[in-house]
């Protein structure tokens, strides 16, 4: 890899507390929205060798088809955007974290480019980050979007969970769900692109994975293992809400349907009598 060109950083210990501030207030001129996310994660740049875009093991019969995605093209130009250095990359994707942006609901669907370009000047702007945070972003119409540079079907290290951010890929929903009705299409939405995502690596959403914290500010120490969902809420790694109670209400079923959509079929465990997709 060439050598990454170096931008100013702000400490990470300040990157949470501005996380932790809903509607953050520096960026209030963004319309509302660039301070939304509490996307506690650093943007800094370690030096990590590339690695090929995943692909499904040949002998692996729990895949989902890949859902449309709109590429960042779409809400990012060359007027807006920032010199970066070049996407990390890691091995697979074994496991997903769900986000709201902590930014208003009641928007068009049409203006979702312009909301996410807002939330990109945030993070990249007052921030200091190299780039978006999430990976993916999707709108109550259930539009998905591509974040992060890098590729969609690549495993790109993103900037999204605090200690959790290799072998992971972020999946914002455009919104707060702190209470409230979460739009089927929205949770719709999300179960596909988990199911594709995770079934790159044969990954059952329905599974814990074993992953190791890289950040003493997650909610484990740096170098500690974790058992957490392959299909998991932003607060099952970081001290945080996200992605609201309403949401994550959801995620049982998110699961589910990210199970079929893998082809996971419902089979009967005598021992507790419980159902689990396999």
């Amino acid at each position: 890899m060439n050598r990454e060109r170096r931008f100013p950083r702000v400490p990470s210990t300040v990157l949470v507390l501005l996380a932790c501030l809903p509607g953050f207030i520096a960026v209030v001129a963004l319309a509302l929205y660039a301070g939304g996310g509490d996307g506690a994660a650093t943007a800094s740049l370690a030096a990590r060798p590339e690695h090929p875009a995943v692909s499904p093991s040949p002998h692996s019969a729990h895949t989902a088809a890949r859902p449309r995605i709109v590429p960042r093209s779409a809400w990012l130009d060359a007027t807006a955007s920032h010199p970066q250095p070049p996407p990390r990359y890691d091995d697979k994707v074994v496991a997903v974290f769900i986000h709201h942006t902590d930014s208003p609901n009641g928007y068009d669907c049409a203006d979702a480019p312009r909301i996410i370009r807002a939330l990109y000047a945030g993070q990249t702007g007052a921030r200091s980050w190299d780039d978006i945070g999430y990976n993916f972003l999707v709108d109550r119409c259930g539009t998905i979007y591509e974040g992060r540079a890098g590729g969609v079907d690549r495993a790109v290290t993103g900037a999204h969970t605090q200690g959790f951010n290799h072998r992971t890929a972020g999946i914002a929903a455009l919104g707060t769900f702190t209470d409230g009705a979460v739009p089927k299409a929205m949770t719709d939405s999300i179960a596909a692109l988990a199911a594709w995502k995770l079934g790159l690596a044969d990954i059952d959403p329905r599974i814990k994975v074993r992953l190791v914290s890289s950040n003493n500010l997650s909610r484990y120490p740096a170098g500690q293992a974790a058992m957490l969902p392959s299909l998991a809420a932003h607060q099952d790694g970081f001290m945080t809400s996200c992605p609201g109670a309403a949401l994550i209400a959801k995620l049982p079923s998110i699961r589910e349907a990210a199970a079929r959509l893998q082809g996971r079929t419902p089979t009967a465990t005598p021992q507790t009598g419980r159902r689990l997709l396999r």
